[in-house]
């Protein structure tokens, strides 16, 4: 008989401190609820004592969690119609006040990013959507940051991911772009005829200093087209060449006849009598 009582009261007392020790994570923190008011020791990582029937241990993850904001839709300052989704990163420092003040506090910071986003994006162009989210991003931390305080919450950052645009607004920003780009290489073509041309007025100056070098320049063309491996090549005749060619006939006529005038044809006799 005193070894069954014995037995049940050892089994009550392990029963007993089975439901009064608990484990906290190294990532989370305990609190007491004892007799429904909150202990202010919140409790480390490790084993935790309870006292039976009295206390209760909530357990509060302090880790950053992340929480994707749904896509929020709304028109931009300069009349655009937008869809932004965003991502929040938050974490627990004040695990009584978040236990306490608030019930959910994910879903009031997913609450108040998604209100906060809107405003963003009512108060933003759309160059600003697209090219400066780094300044949005810190606008939208500090909107969401100031309620979360009051509830043992920081806000570590907050990004915007992705901005859907109408399919209209695609094609517009696309010709933009486009239309730029082509201006940039008319321009870039522009500025090269110009410099190409003021380098051929100073090669002309020179060249026609020095009427030989039209002759090399000629040359190396010929030769820069023979390089193509044409099977035809059609090469005008230099006009100096003939002038040259001209004058030397002409001295060697004059030579062989011994500067003797040449004989005047009958029409042209005919013509001086009749003078």
């Amino acid at each position: 008989m005193l070894a069954e009582i014995i037995s049940i009261v050892a089994a009550v007392g392990v029963t007993g401190l089975a439901a009064s020790v608990r484990v906290v994570r190294q990532y989370e923190r305990g609190l007491i609820y004892r007799f429904g008011r909150v202990r202010s020791a919140i409790r480390e990582p490790g084993l935790t004592l309870l006292v039976p029937v009295a206390d209760r241990l909530q357990k509060v993850n302090m880790q950053i969690v992340t929480l994707p904001i749904p896509a929020q839709e709304g028109i931009t300052r300069d009349n655009v119609t937008v869809r932004v989704d965003a991502v929040v990163y938050f974490k627990v420092i004040d695990p009584i006040v978040a236990a306490i003040n608030v019930q959910d506090y994910r879903f009031a910071v997913g609450q108040v990013a998604q209100t906060s986003l809107r405003s963003i994006i009512g108060k933003s162009d759309l160059d600003d959507l697209l090219s400066n989210r780094e300044r949005l991003n810190q606008g939208l931390e500090l909107m969401i940051d100031s309620p979360a305080l009051d509830w043992g919450v920081h806000i570590d950052r907050v990004e915007i991911k992705d901005v859907a645009l109408p399919e209209s607004m695609k094609r517009s920003m696309s010709r933009q772009a486009e239309a730029e780009r082509e201006r940039r290489a008319r321009v870039i073509s522009a500025d090269g005829e110009l410099q190409a041309s003021h380098k051929l007025s100073e090669a002309a100056g020179v060249m026609s200093d020095t009427p030989a070098a039209l002759q090399l320049r000629l040359l190396e063309t010929v030769v820069q087209v023979a390089a193509e491996k044409n099977s035809t090549l059609v090469l005008p005749f230099p006009v100096e060449l003939l002038r040259f060619l001209e004058r030397q006939t002409t001295a060697a006529d004059q030579q062989v006849n011994g500067h003797a005038p040449m004989p005047r044809q009958s029409g042209e006799a005919a013509v001086d009598q009749a003078t």
